[in-house]
């Protein structure tokens, strides 16, 4: 009530620009996600080999996407050691829930041994300009194969990285998942973590803004804990600001660097 009684004594062109600012300031920034998701995140039998690993820049919850070039780093650690898979990469479109096509990649891999095989992107950095930041996100996701849980928690040895406490795969929803950010190779006390749901048929509704991206913050070991509330993937960004700029039109500009991880969590029969 104070509020109305408040702007009723306004005048009329104050209130328009209260009524502007009051937009401007409450307009979302979705969070953005560098996605690489696989057809699946455990083989079980030798049909299921083949895998198809979508990646592309996004809004995972709001399904709104931007294009990205080809990245500088892809590739799949197994068995103690990195394999360089950029030879793989093929581009691709995407199409956002705005219809607009989105240029992103996709590659193919068959498993062939047992074991957990980490794959790891380090995209080109992308320029935001509503943030006026530059982004890299170095990502990664796990997949098992034919049973041999091995090597889940290996570091890639990327710039940033989140390290998982909580296997990585055969979670059910609800499971509480566990990671411990790393930055140069070191714990990231008190990091900022953002967590969103890959919403990916577009069916789901928010009932509210803060409710697309949730948020957490690690512990002072670096170590974040989140239940996830439903069936699908779910990404995982630890961020921070790297201590380098980098250049846009003649001026220096701030780089935003995540940590990303996707984990699926499925119902229980």
């Amino acid at each position: 009530m104070l509020k109305y009684m408040f702007m009723g004594n306004l005048r009329p062109g104050i209130l328009a620009g209260l009524t502007f600012v009051s937009l401007a300031v409450t307009v979302p920034a979705y969070a953005h996600f560098q996605v690489l998701i696989p057809s699946d995140d455990m083989v079980s039998s030798p049909s299921e080999r083949h895998l198809r690993l979508d990646i592309k820049f996004w809004h995972p919850f709001e399904g709104h996407g931007m294009s990205i070039e080809s990245p500088t780093k892809f590739g799949v650690r197994f068995a103690g050691k990195n394999i360089d898979l950029r030879n793989k990469l093929h581009a691709h479109q995407f199409m956002d829930k705005g219809g607009k096509n989105r240029d992103g990649f996709i590659a193919d891999y068959d498993i062939n041994k047992p074991g957990d095989y980490i794959f790891y992107i380090e995209p080109k950095p992308y320029w935001e300009p509503s943030e006026e930041t530059f982004i890299i996100h170095y990502t990664k996701v796990i997949v098992n194969a034919f049973g041999l849980e091995q090597g889940w928690d290996d570091a890639v040895g990327l710039k940033t990285e989140i390290i998982p406490l909580t296997r990585p795969y055969g979670l059910y929803t609800n499971n509480v998942f566990q990671g411990i950010v790393k930055l140069d190779g070191k714990p990231a006390p008190f990091s900022k973590v953002e967590v969103e749901y890959y919403n990916e048929d577009g069916r789901l509704q928010a009932p509210d803004d803060p409710m697309i991206t949730q948020v957490v913050k690690t512990d002072a070991n670096g170590v974040f804990t989140y239940a996830m509330p439903r069936a699908g993937w779910w990404g995982f960004a630890a961020l921070h600001h790297d201590k380098k700029t980098m250049e846009h039109d003649g001026k220096r500009y701030p780089v935003e660097i995540g940590a990303l991880l996707w984990v699926k969590t499925v119902n229980m029969q």
